[in-house]
């Protein structure tokens, strides 16, 4: 898969479908937009951006509507779905193309004004920019969350997100940092809990933990983040089998913490999973345990 900055600079807005046919070709996954960077408009069947929420739209460029009327979750790299009849209307509307950086393995840190922009300078590794009409886009080599206003002026688009295509940019894309990641990260909130039950799990046997050593757990929770984060397909499945290991060899000892799942969770939602399907999972995996 080639990144945005293997793009040549005589690719320009004036011709959208032909940019969005070169993005393609390069495995860059692209979707129209209409005046005012915004996709088009959505149909019935997928009012707010519905669709990307059902279980089988979660790839890019495979749900079954019929026109790309749900932003990021229309993003495609086939040239065939790009030049369909289906797709003409919006092609002919188009005002610019955009594309889904978590679908190639990208994030964009948008920066809306000049004080994001001084902020970004002092707190955040050079990388490679783009102008934007306000102000630029800091563009790093690793998918994350998405997440809106993380700061005054800073929005992160990754997946389940687009970002209009401006151009490749200048400089040296860099290795997504920690101090961007940080930056959709939330307190961790209390578990929420069925009636009747403890927030504390009970412990197992004499009431000694039976893990060796704190690292015993960590292997534990870094294997299944990893596993989830390696995953080529059957993303649902492979999120509830590790949270059902994860939740079988630890869930009743008293040292899951809410910091461990929340890693699950963040690396379930790298792939593209919905909060709410990470919390079904959850849920059913402590249910298949009688927990």
């Amino acid at each position: 898969m080639t990144h945005p900055t293997h793009i040549r600079r005589d690719h320009t807005g004036d011709r959208p479908l032909l940019t969005a046919l070169q993005l393609a070709e390069r495995g860059i996954p692209v979707l129209p937009l209409r005046e005012g960077k915004g996709p088009m408009g959505n149909c019935r069947a997928c009012q707010k951006n519905a669709c990307s929420g059902r279980p089988n739209m979660k790839t890019p460029g495979q749900c079954a509507c019929p026109a790309p009327c749900h932003a990021w979750a229309a993003a495609t790299t086939h040239p065939h779905v790009l030049t369909s009849a289906a797709w003409a209307p919006a092609w002919r509307q188009a005002a610019a193309v955009a594309y889904h950086p978590g679908g190639t393995a990208l994030t964009v840190v948008d920066l809306d004004n000049a004080d994001a922009i001084a902020w970004a300078r002092q707190n955040l590794p050079e990388t490679r920019t783009v102008a934007t009409t306000r102000g630029e886009h800091w563009i790093y080599r690793g998918s994350m969350t998405s997440r809106n206003g993380v700061r005054p002026g800073v929005d992160i688009k990754s997946t389940m997100a687009y970002a209009r295509w401006l151009g490749p940019g200048t400089g040296t894309m860099a290795p997504l940092p920690d101090a961007v990641r940080a930056l959709v990260a939330k307190e961790p909130a209390p578990a929420r809990l069925a009636p009747g039950t403890s927030a504390v799990a009970p412990l197992l046997g004499d009431g000694m933990c039976p893990h060796r050593s704190p690292a015993y757990l960590e292997r534990g929770i870094a294997m299944a983040e990893q596993r989830i984060t390696n995953a080529t397909s059957a993303i649902h499945n492979t999120v509830y089998r590790m949270f059902l290991a994860v939740l079988s060899a630890h869930g009743r000892c008293g040292c899951l913490t809410e910091t461990h799942i929340g890693r699950l969770f963040t690396a379930a939602q790298t792939r593209g999973e919905s909060l709410r399907h990470c919390e079904d999972a959850w849920t059913n995996a402590r249910t298949q345990l009688g927990m």
